[in-house]
């Protein structure tokens, strides 16, 4: 057993500050998700959604990871990049993987 700690009750609002930049992130895209618009339109949306609320992507430039988010249409099962090229369809089922970065909190 270690006695390192993690995180002390001090580092929680910081946490929760990043976890609460991302469920906005996914309320915020909420109504954008439709037939006709492309994964990489959700993208760019979330992309300034994060920054203009003082957040920044935490995927982008991971492993070279291209996007903002993952999204992940129908089949695909988990980090799908999102493209200018796949436009929902009406009956397509998404995933959004959001994970934001705020003052260095994940």
């Amino acid at each position: 057993m270690s006695d390192l700690t993690i995180y002390s009750l001090h580092d929680f609002p910081n946490l929760r500050r990043a976890g609460q930049l991302g469920a906005m992130t996914l309320d915020y895209i909420t109504p954008f998700v439709k037939p006709g618009i492309s994964t990489g339109a959700l993208d760019d949306l979330m992309d300034e959604f994060i920054q203009k609320n003082g957040g920044r992507s935490a995927c982008r430039g991971y492993n070279g990871y291209p996007k903002c988010t993952c999204i992940s249409p129908n089949h695909v099962i988990c980090h799908g990049i999102p493209s200018e090229n796949k436009i929902l369809k009406n009956g397509d089922i998404i995933n959004i993987d959001v994970t934001v970065i705020v003052d260095g909190w994940y």
